[in-house]
Parts: structure tokens; sequence; C-alpha cells
């Protein structure tokens, strides 16, 4: 686990944080938007990646005059964003690894000039 994932913050200062009331929170995890990690207490904590996808809520909501249902489509269409960009740049290394090898290898096979 990463420092973003690690639940440190309680729910009353995860909201001070935000700048939002603990029922949003509240709100915000029953709509399924953010899943807090739960204690043995079953006490709420929240991690800086919780936080950060609050504030992209709230900024949404607020800033861009969303309502939940827009905010969490958008929130979803970002995150499918950020994972086909990902894999795209995870396809695109090894192309590039392949081309090396294929050049590598024909070079030692004599096949290509070396480029200047």
């Amino acid at each position: 686990m990463n420092n973003l994932d690690e639940p440190i913050y309680v729910i009353s200062v995860a909201a001070r944080m935000v700048g939002v009331h603990q029922q949003t929170l509240r709100y915000y995890e029953r709509a399924g938007l953010i899943v807090p990690s739960r204690s043995d207490g079953n006490r709420r904590y929240y991690s800086e990646r919780d936080l950060n996808r609050l504030r992209r809520i709230k900024s949404l909501m607020e800033g861009m005059g969303m309502n939940l249902a827009g905010a969490e489509v958008t929130l979803k269409l970002m995150e499918k964003i950020s994972e086909l960009e990902s894999k795209l740049q995870n396809v695109t290394s090894e192309l590039n690894r392949m081309r090396l090898a294929e050049s590598t290898k024909a070079l030692t096979e004599g096949r290509l000039t070396e480029k200047t």
C-alpha cells in the first residue's frame, strides 16, 4: 500500500479537508462514489486518494454545476481514460522494444546498415 492509499483520516477530518459536511461524505458513500476503509469498530477512514476523488466530485458539482449522477459518469470516464492511456503507454513501450530487438537482430545478421 502506498502513501496515497493509506487510510488515515477520520470522517470529521476528511470532511474539513475537502470542505463538505460529514453527512455529505456519508451520502457519497451510499451513492457508491467513495468507499472509505473501515476499522474493526466500523469507523470510516479516508486516504489521500479518497480525498482527491472527493475534491474532484466537489469541483464537478460546485464548479461545473453537475448533479451527482453527472459527476459519477464523469469520474468513471476519467478513470477509463487513465486506464486506456496506461495501456497505450505499455503497448507503445512493447512495440518500441520489439522494433529495437528486430533492428538489433537485423544488424547482427547483416541485413541492415546502421543509420547515421
